[in-house]
């Protein structure tokens, strides 16, 4: 089952997570990561977020919550996203999974 966050999306982790187990639910997270990146640099970076997240028809996001997006994630400050930061940021906005963390 879906959990609710207060973002306003469903929480299909944790059901993602039972159905595919640890691994094929890494592998699909790193799918996603790269949907996102910019192939060239191999990074999440702003224009490459808005150019993308446009192509999978998420037309209504502004450009200050991509910001936000991805200051959110990005913990060594160059102001992109690796993978690893990517995999980590989805694991702390999934409430199912941090629930099931503890």
């Amino acid at each position: 089952m879906a959990h609710e966050n207060p973002f306003g999306f469903d929480d299909y982790f944790p059901s993602m997570m039972q159905r595919l187990g640890a691994e094929g639910f890494m592998r699909e997270l790193c799918n996603g990561f790269c949907l996102l990146m910019d192939v060239s640099i191999g990074l999440i970076t702003y224009e490459s977020l808005k150019r993308n997240t446009m192509n999978l028809g998420l037309n209504d996001l502004r450009d200050d919550e991509l910001i936000c997006m991805l200051a959110e994630g990005d913990l060594d400050g160059d102001g992109a996203l690796n993978q690893m930061e990517f995999c980590i940021l989805m694991f702390r906005l999934s409430p199912g999974l941090m629930d099931g963390s503890k």
